[in-house]
């Protein structure tokens, strides 16, 4: 199982940002929320394979991903990015989803970056879905903030099946306001207060990047789910002048902590 991202990481980045940045035209924006040191969590859209090269490029420190186990079953990605940074994840759930998210806590111990992907899985329509708990367990266990991240552009720049990325694409990357654990650790039950911070970080990006929010998982289908609220009322969430405001949610007891970019 890989540590995170080290010294491999730092040089690809100083060597190889200038050459992204050349590429393809990124505007950066809220980069300076990001803390110089000490432990956070990146939380953001997936539209593009892209999505963590990108972001990995241009935040000044070192992040790990958590990324899908399947790529280690390749000889081209096995090494290298478990190298890069990358963490692999078994999506069946369970303890060998939860191995991942422990060295995730390492990470952040250590008092570094860390990235998931809330959806759990890349938008294959655009849609912004309904985020998975386990970016808040860590925050509340870590007691680190989550920084919702929007990006926009990048499904131009690499579309879902595209073998490489097309070269001088406009994408946008934004990083939003910190989500702190503690407005939430005395919320009531455990799955209440995990369920509301994540339901305030996917407001977040759905703010940034503009993108229709559904009340539903990536990969479910919305007609065999039951909705508590109406998609309106879902992304009505608590945020810095109406903290008070919780979302009901359906489903909290089968909550899975699978969170991996594919």
């Amino acid at each position: 199982m890989s540590s995170g991202a080290g010294a491999l990481q730092r040089r690809t980045r100083r060597v190889f940002k200038p050459v992204v940045t050349r590429l393809w035209d990124i505007d950066m924006a809220g980069y300076e929320r990001l803390p110089d040191e000490g432990p956070a969590i990146l939380c953001p859209n997936h539209i593009s394979f892209f999505d963590s090269a990108l972001l990995g490029f241009t935040v000044p420190r070192n992040i790990s991903f958590v990324g899908k186990a399947e790529y280690m079953d390749s000889w081209k990605t096995k090494h290298v990015f478990p190298a890069l940074g990358m963490i692999p994840i078994d999506r069946s759930g369970g303890d060998k989803s939860a191995s991942a998210l422990d060295v995730a806590a390492e990470v952040l111990g250590r008092g570094e970056l860390f990235g998931i992907y809330p959806e759990g899985t890349r938008s294959r329509n655009g849609k912004l879905h309904k985020g998975r708990t386990g970016a808040a367990r860590l925050a509340m266990k870590m007691n680190c903030p989550i920084y919702p991240v929007g990006i926009i552009g990048t499904d131009e720049i690499q579309p879902p099946g595209a073998r490489a990325p097309r070269l001088r694409k406009p994408c946008s990357i934004e990083i939003g306001r910190p989500i702190r654990p503690e407005r939430y650790a005395t919320r009531g039950a455990e799955h209440l207060a995990w369920r509301s911070m994540m339901d305030e970080v996917m407001y977040e990006i759905r703010e940034m990047t503009g993108q229709e929010y559904v009340h539903h998982y990536a990969g479910e289908d919305p007609a065999e789910v039951v909705q508590p609220v109406s998609p309106v009322d879902a992304v009505r969430i608590a945020t810095v002048t109406d903290i008070t405001a919780l979302t009901p949610a359906s489903g909290l007891d089968r909550e899975l902590v699978v969170s991996a970019g594919s």
